[in-house]
């Protein structure tokens, strides 16, 4: 099926420390309470946990009980579930974004630049392939948390419509997740949406939110209120993107580059 306009869920919530299943438990609850038909929901960055160091303990595989859960759900509400859970595979763990479609299939992300300033790299392995996934007729890509500052790897060159962050990023550094989400639109000339979690962790960082849409020239379409749990419900039109890059024309002139990764 495709459709030149998708309707996203963004769930901005507390998470519950390292506690898989209150937090799907949490999440099934907000779920349900959307009676709107939906074609994706977002959740944040390690949903099923909070940003953990410790993933000896809190790691699920692939055929673990969230993936089963996001599967189930993506089937019963025919919607797409996407957010990042800690995976272990093999003798690694990843800090890894599952796409999850209606049909069961799983596409997934690895997150290429691990937060250094928490230690995140001392206990995942980065990603090194980037995800361009195609969901009704819609090309996405999707980030996480600290990918957002790093521009060169999220730089449109697959002509993707939707960029889509996913995150757990603290209260005192909102002003850099506010500034560059907007920024990642209005240079990749895509819908850019984060999601981002509230509350307190256990290590005493705070999260506000600041949950957000953006169009393809940077107009704020969507923000749930800070500190706030709150489900947004909201349509894109994919026309908007290809009428503003007919139109300007902005991509036709970037840079081009290569990545070499580590």
């Amino acid at each position: 099926m495709t459709s030149d306009y998708i309707k996203i869920a963004l769930i901005q919530t507390e998470l519950i420390w390292e506690n898989p299943q209150k937090n799907r438990d949490n999440f099934s609850e907000k779920i349900n309470l959307i009676k709107e038909q939906v074609d994706l929901i977002v959740l944040p960055e390690m949903f099923s946990t909070g940003f953990t160091m410790h993933p000896q303990e809190n790691s699920e595989t692939m055929e673990g009980e969230t993936v089963k859960w996001m599967q189930k759900t993506a089937a019963e509400k025919k919607s797409a579930i996407a957010g990042s859970v800690v995976i272990s595979e093999g003798n690694n763990y990843y800090n890894r974004f599952l796409f999850v479609h209606p049909s069961g299939e799983i596409n997934f992300y690895d997150k290429r630049h691990l937060f250094t300033l928490a230690g995140e790299e001392k206990v995942y392995e980065s990603g090194n392939k980037k995800l361009i996934v195609n969901y009704m007729g819609w090309k996405i890509c999707p980030l996480v948390c600290y990918d957002l500052r790093f521009p060169v790897w999220a730089r449109n060159v697959e002509a993707y419509d939707l960029l889509i962050y996913v995150a757990n990023w603290p209260k005192i550094r909102i002003a850099a997740w506010d500034t560059l989400l907007k920024a990642r639109a209005i240079e990749n000339m895509c819908y850019t949406i984060g999601v981002n979690r509230v509350g307190l962790d256990a290590n005493n960082y705070e999260y506000n939110g600041h949950s957000v849409a953006y169009d393809s020239l940077g107009e704020q379409l969507v923000e749930i209120p800070p500190n706030q749990e709150e489900t947004a419900v909201f349509t894109l039109d994919k026309n908007h993107v290809s009428k503003t890059r007919n139109k300007l024309g902005f991509l036709n002139d970037r840079d081009f580059f290569k990545i070499e990764c580590q």
